[in-house]
């Protein structure tokens, strides 16, 4: 193990979740540094090696001192996802953007060895191209999307022989966390197919990558294994199986009714201003680093539904946990500095 002690922002959220005990469970000592906006009772808090810190990324000087004596820093802290970013695109614009350069220099200042900075696919906005790789011009259609990319040369700008960096564009990611989101596009189907038994498609040609949330674990976890000097600098995409939203609707109904022995789901179709569209290519992290993702789309509706069939979600459509838009409205987030 080259590093010992990993300090994630972000980490109290849906990505984090799976995260936190997967890094504690190899022998990390993990410090989560979060607002915790959905709350901290799902991550394992009695663990000895985990240190919750509540702090805002934008809060530099709390930032700095938590993030102190720690090897690794992992950035996931951000607005996710356009619908939440406008609804305050002020507020959205200091976190995404104007916090991440003071929190790669104070990385940098406080000793950190590897900077893994967690943007994402949607960089490339729309593209006809059958294969987007690392190289292809990002056209993004959202404040989010542009944000995602113009971080990345900012972390590249200040990497140096002790302060190494590694930048990976996850595709829409999928499956069961801890602390769980019903507002990405196969969680949200397979959400609408279980308890509704109607999905709706909105648009329904556009292309989309998947990732399920346990091959991003993975990919971070290798990251922290890798020969620093390979993954120096570079960029990943890490996606898996590219499919139109109406593919990934047929899919969720074909699962959902083999798990629920029912054969009444209805596909409504109906537009949509959501223009994104475009697939990804991944070999590149396939040749540098031999990763290629394990769990498909059709596992991660599988595992959505053994916990639906447990009750693990009583709530799924009420409650503002499950929703990025609906709790960053109810927070007070804008007045956290």
């Amino acid at each position: 193990m080259q590093y010992r002690s990993v300090f994630i922002t972000g980490g109290a959220g849906y990505c984090g979740s799976r995260l936190v005990p997967q890094l504690l469970d190899k022998g990390y000592k993990v410090s989560v540094y979060d607002l915790m906006l959905f709350g901290n009772d799902f991550l394992p808090s009695e663990d000895p090696n985990l240190n919750i810190i509540k702090g805002d990324i934008r809060d530099i000087d709390t930032l700095s001192d938590a993030s102190k004596n720690h090897d690794v820093f992992i950035n996931l802290a951000c607005i996710s996802n356009d619908a939440s970013f406008v609804l305050n695109e002020q507020l959205s614009t200091s976190i995404n953007m104007e916090a991440f350069e003071p929190m790669v220099l104070n990385a940098k200042k406080n000793g950190i060895k590897l900077f893994i900075y967690a943007s994402s696919s949607s960089v490339y906005g729309v593209s006809s191209k059958k294969n987007v790789t690392e190289e292809h011009d990002l056209v993004p259609l959202t404040l989010y999307n542009k944000y995602k990319g113009q971080c990345e040369p900012i972390l590249r700008k200040h990497t140096n022989n002790s302060f190494k960096g590694v930048i990976f564009r996850p595709a829409t990611v999928c499956g069961f966390a801890p602390r769980q989101r019903f507002d990405l596009s196969v969680n949200i189907l397979t959400n609408f197919a279980i308890n509704k038994s109607k999905i709706t498609v909105f648009g329904g040609d556009q292309l989309r990558p998947n990732l399920h949330i346990q091959d991003y674990c993975d990919v971070i976890e290798l990251f922290l294994n890798s020969p620093v000097d390979i993954i120096n600098n570079q960029i990943f995409n890490v996606g898996y199986q590219n499919m139109s939203i109406i593919e990934i609707a047929n899919l969720v109904k074909k699962v959902v009714e083999d798990e629920y022995q029912k054969k009444d789901i209805e596909i409504v179709r109906t537009d949509s201003d959501d223009n994104r569209s475009y697939h990804i290519n991944s070999d590149k992290i396939k040749k540098i680093l031999n990763f290629e993702p394990q769990y498909s789309v059709e596992y991660a509706i599988r595992e959505l539904c053994k916990f639906f069939k447990k009750n693990y979600f009583p709530d799924s459509f009420e409650n503002s946990k499950y929703f990025n838009v609906q709790q960053v409205k109810n927070s007070d987030i804008s007045n956290h500095v």
